[in-house]
């Protein structure tokens, strides 16, 4: 079974969709299957792919209204052993579409446990927010890598992520950053709820 692996943090700009992008072709690289799942609304994790993203018929944000199957927004091998399923900017809509929608916060993993055994890797990328996009890869993923930058708010940030958990065997994994030319971790922290 596919180990699922969310890149999230409630502030932008801290590397969430270059960790997985970086990370996936990587992994990749090791001859992992890996499938990214693009969940933020600007797609640029589908577009740091090469996929063009504003021509795409189905999306995450299809698949969760439940108007597209798994592997009808699937798009395999966009590098190799890397398949994605990609988003634009139609999943911002995604949270007022959900309203009233009973376990919203389970439709991505209940969509994903089709076809998680196919890959050794499930890499998410999240908005820069605490929204149903977010609780969803949340409750999708064993572990949640946590990008963070040496100032002030970034441990603000990470104490609102973990209040709005969900999961208490989920792992998360705190990286942070200097503000520096060489940007080499300082702290590599693992919690466990």
């Amino acid at each position: 079974m596919g180990r699922a692996i969310a890149i999230a943090n409630q502030k932008g700009g801290v590397g969430k969709t270059t960790t997985a992008i970086n990370l996936s072709a990587c992994l990749a690289a090791k001859r992992k299957k890996v499938l990214v799942i693009d969940m933020d609304p600007q797609g640029n994790t589908t577009s740091g792919f090469g996929v063009e993203k504003n021509e795409l018929e189905n999306t995450v944000y299809e698949l969760i209204l439940g108007e597209c199957s798994v592997e009808e927004c699937l798009i395999k091998n966009v590098v190799k052993n890397v398949s994605i399923i990609p988003s634009n900017v139609n999943l911002a809509a995604a949270e007022i579409e959900l309203i009233g929608v009973d376990k919203k916060e389970y439709i991505l993993k209940n969509e994903i446990d089709w076809i998680r055994d196919q890959y050794d890797f499930i890499i998410i990328d999240c908005p820069p927010s605490l929204s149903m996009l977010t609780i969803n890869a949340m409750t999708t993923a064993d572990t949640v890598l946590v990008p963070i930058q040496c100032e002030y708010y970034a441990p603000v940030s990470y104490t609102h992520l973990r209040a709005h958990e969900t999961r208490h065997d989920l792992v998360c994994r705190l990286l942070l950053e200097k503000k520096k030319k060489n940007r080499k971790p300082i702290l590599n922290q693992t919690h466990k709820y």
